[in-house]
């Protein structure tokens, strides 16, 4: 009989992928990590019940969240990773040649390293990487205490409950802004534009007050929730719906075209058109089991 995991995008939405084989399993004190092995996406990471990349499409989230502000802004030479313990930041940032300094601050040093064991096309970079520095602990306290250290800011991070639910905050977005050098940039993994629309809304409006720019692109991500990823991005300076460069060869999803087109949004998927709402955000049973759980002790 064939076996399935299934992941509740909402209360009321799941997908499901059929399974060869569970390669890992093993909880930590932060969250509960599997690994499978699916017959369609190839294998997958799973934090809490909650698909975080897939070798079949994580190209596409990790290269619109690192390559479309690495293309606008003139020379970076620093980037501070938040979360992204899977390694596929860390990799796309790391092909660009002006780059010195790469920090990865991810709370889960467990995730860093089942990535590194189970999922090496993605979590290449990790190792044998002079440019990289490893971090483990938490990316609120690190970037409170950066000033004017970074080019650009990626908040790869998981979803806005429990340990993730401070990277989604005003203050934390004020502090990015301290640690980014003049003429920095954050892009922020900005959940559904379908599903989330007022989380996404007042992540693009908390932007929109502290950074001269704040705008939010869009890409297609079969396995996130609705396969639509929103991706708002504050700037210091430069449009970065205006890429300075040519696009790196080699790349599956990110060009030229594809940046500027990201940038267009139909009206519906606008976060002016979004409502104006109390953000209750549903992860995962075992996020919410694990929340109770904390409670508790």
């Amino acid at each position: 009989m064939a076996q399935w995991f299934y992941e509740d995008q909402t209360e009321y939405t799941r997908i499901g992928m059929q399974v060869r084989e569970l390669l890992h399993e093993e909880r930590t004190p932060y969250q509960t990590i599997k690994i499978f092995d699916t017959v369609e996406y190839g294998r997958i990471l799973v934090l809490d019940d909650v698909i975080q990349v897939t070798q079949h499409d994580e190209f596409v989230y990790h290269e619109m969240l690192t390559h479309v502000p690495l293309h606008t802004i003139s020379n970076p030479e620093a980037v501070l990773v938040v979360g992204g313990g899977d390694g596929g930041m860390v990799r796309e940032v790391s092909k660009h040649d002006t780059i010195k300094r790469v920090v990865l601050a991810e709370i889960d040093e467990a995730v860093i390293r089942r990535s590194i064991e189970f999922l090496p096309s993605i979590s290449c970079a990790l190792q044998d990487n002079p440019k990289l520095e490893i971090c483990v602990g938490d990316a609120v306290d690190y970037v409170r205490k950066s000033v004017e250290e970074f080019d650009l800011i990626i908040v790869d991070s998981s979803d806005p409950v429990g340990i993730g639910e401070g990277l989604f905050s005003k203050d934390f977005y004020r502090n990015v802004y301290k640690a980014l050098k003049p003429g920095g940039m954050v892009s922020v993994q900005g959940e559904s534009p379908w599903l989330h629309r007022p989380l996404v809304k007042r992540i693009c409006n908390d932007l929109k007050s502290i950074f001269p720019i704040g705008k939010m692109y869009c890409g297609n991500i079969p396995t996130y929730p609705s396969g639509v990823m929103a991706f708002p991005i504050g700037s210091k300076d430069a449009d970065p719906a205006v890429p300075l460069r040519p696009a790196l060869p080699g790349l599956k999803y990110y060009s030229s075209e594809i940046h500027k087109s990201a940038f267009v949004l139909p009206l519906h998927l606008q976060p002016e058109q979004m409502e104006d709402a109390e953000v209750n955000f549903f992860a995962s049973w075992e996020t919410l089991n694990r929340i109770k759980e904390n409670e508790t002790i």
